[in-house]
């Protein structure tokens, strides 16, 4: 259950004219009162003879026994309490009830004998209420509503409990501003899918992705079309920045610019300056060894780079600390975003959606070491300089691939928040989990099936003999990667490996022992991305010759191979060390 408590207005009349309007909202059915200050006022929903002037007059009552200079400007206070969509449809007597509750933890009315304001809460759909209160208490004061939102919040935690509903995760007040009801009517009216403000959240997130400094932030939010609006100081230092879209017009045909800040906490300008102040502190290291120089037309390059930063990420994750840990967080939010900016039609939708759910998760309190997260912000900078990818070849496998290591990186970060008691920000990461797992799906299918096929058409000595290294190298594990469809890819995987100069078993040991299995849907898939990333293999298997079945011979100990398929071979330590 969601109360969103509203800024204060003026107009009762106008918003009480809203909430019974049923000509131009569809889910306007029925408004009528459930619940109000004194339990007999007017209803002009159900009671032919009640008119909207005069609810208006008897809440406003208060207000206007006041001399006209001691009237609050903006004495409209609104909220809207609504049920999550999975909740059974509420009786107007439990709504009644709902109602009385919030207006009493917000201090509107609070009972027990003290002064309150005067209210009425109407209904005009099955999953939500709409309070309307004046600010003025019937002996003329102000009401104590400081923090209504936050106490209305509370309330509603409790009130899922002893009803029965859906429990909502406690916020922290670091959530990004949902949009207002008149915001979600005005994109219903326009055809939109999304509010402006969402849609503004999200490019300015995408501006943001690899991003170095105020020029090409600026520069990136320009070329998606966004109006800019920048704040300087007498000095002509920048301050801050405003965005709109072209076509969101207010009533006047002008713009509706939102400041980054009103976006989401992390977007205001300060906060992203931080970002790319710790970039030059630390531009040398930035350019880690294994960069790659990417542009246009090598998206491939660009997501195998992405993939072992990724992956690094991974190792370290846990053991730098809660900063380090929340800065990892924070920019693998951007890696999300620059992700689903250049990744293909078949995977961009639940990509945009993991990168969407996964905006929660990448804000808490623990407040980000800037510094340590620059392999993943070089990494969203290369996504984004290499270009959009195709959903084939190796571009689509190298999605897979990328995907494949941000799953265990998300994973990673539900279970860092939900340790730490952030409930909203542990949802949202697994959330985010499972739209990378329907993407995965969407951009593994083919480059997997081909090395399926490779696996099938491999002699039957040769999958014989790799049964037995798989369960020579992992013991645990090798009965269940034996029945999974994927056991062929990774059997194809194993001999490209083997012809290109490495220890198979060396390399199935080190890729299992690395990190957890557990979350995997399918271990032999996730065993093949991990090999070909450490063994530097394509991740497109379609144009490789056929690796040989008939020139192989295994001793008791390590392999000696060889292959029509080219590769530098190696052995040993030097066999178990990944790639870059």
């Amino acid at each position: 259950m969601i109360p969103s408590v509203n800024p204060s207005g003026s107009d009762t009349r106008g918003l009480l004219y809203y909430l019974y309007e049923t000509g131009k909202y569809e889910d306007h059915t029925d408004p009528h009162l459930v619940a109000s200050f004194d339990g007999m006022s007017p209803d002009p929903g159900r009671d032919p003879n009640a008119t909207l002037t005069d609810l208006k007059r008897l809440l406003d009552q208060p207000v206007m026994a006041l001399a006209k200079h001691a009237r609050p400007a903006k004495h409209v206070w609104h909220t809207s309490v609504r049920a999550d969509p999975g909740d059974r449809t509420l009786t107007d007597e439990e709504w009644a009830g709902i109602a009385r509750r919030i207006v009493a933890a917000t201090g509107i009315d609070p009972g027990e004998g003290q002064s309150g304001c005067r209210w009425a809460a109407v209904r005009h759909a099955d999953d939500h209420i709409h309070i309307v209160a004046t600010l003025v208490t019937e002996d003329g004061h102000r009401p104590d509503d400081f923090r209504s939102g936050a106490r209305a919040q509370a309330e509603a935690r409790l009130i899922e409990k002893e009803l029965g509903l859906h429990q909502v995760a406690p916020g922290d007040g670091t959530a990004a501003k949902r949009p207002t009801s008149a915001e979600r009517h005005k994109a219903k009216r326009q055809g939109r899918e999304r509010t402006a403000r969402e849609e503004l959240r999200e490019a300015v997130r995408r501006a943001v992705a690899g991003a170095r400094g105020d020029a090409e932030f600026f520069d990136r939010l320009a070329a998606a079309g966004l109006l800019i609006r920048k704040r300087a100081a007498p000095s002509g230092d920048l301050l801050g920045y405003k965005v709109a879209l072209s076509d969101d017009l207010n009533r006047d045909g002008e713009p509706v610019f939102y400041p980054g800040a009103r976006l989401a906490p992390d977007l205001s300008l300060p906060r992203l300056r931080e970002r790319w102040s710790a970039d030059a502190q630390d531009a040398p290291s930035a350019a880690r060894p294994d960069a790659v120089r990417t542009g246009p037309g090598r998206p491939a390059a660009a997501r195998r780079a992405t993939a072992s930063a990724v992956w690094q990420t991974v190792l370290v994750f846990e053991h730098g600390g809660d900063a380090v840990a929340a800065a990892h967080i924070a920019a693998a939010g951007e890696v999300l975003d620059a992700l689903a900016k250049t990744s293909a039609a078949h995977a961009r939708r639940e990509l945009r959606d993991a990168a969407t759910a996964f905006e929660r998760a990448s804000r808490s309190h623990v407040r980000a070491a800037r510094g340590h997260d620059q392999a993943l912000r070089q990494a969203a900078r290369d996504l984004v300089q290499g270009g959009p990818a195709l959903g084939r070849g190796e571009d689509g496998a190298t999605t897979a691939m990328a995907i494949d290591m941000l799953f265990f990186l998300i994973t990673a970060a539900a279970r860092w928040h939900a340790r730490r008691g952030h409930a909203q920000q542990a949802e949202a990461a697994t959330r985010a989990a499972e739209h990378l797992r329907a993407a995965y799906q969407a951009a593994a299918a083919q480059p997997l099936g081909v090395l399926h096929q490779r696996g099938r058409r491999l002699s039957r000595p040769m999958l014989q003999r790799q049964t037995v290294l798989l369960r020579e190298a992992l013991p645990e594990l090798a009965e269940q990667i034996l029945t999974e469809p994927g056991w062929y890819a990774l059997a194809a995987t194993v001999a490209e490996a083997e012809a290109a100069g490495h220890d198979p078993a060396a390399l199935l040991s080190e890729v299992a022992a690395r990190r957890e299995l557990g979350t995997a849907d399918s271990v032999s898939d996730v065993l093949v991305w991990r090999m070909r990333r450490a063994a530097d293999l394509p991740a497109d298997a379609s144009q490789l010759p056929e690796t040989s079945t008939t020139t192989t011979r295994s001793t008791k100990r390590g392999t000696t191979t060889r292959s029509s398929a080219p590769g530098k071979r190696r052995s040993g330590a030097d066999a178990a060390r990944p790639s870059r």
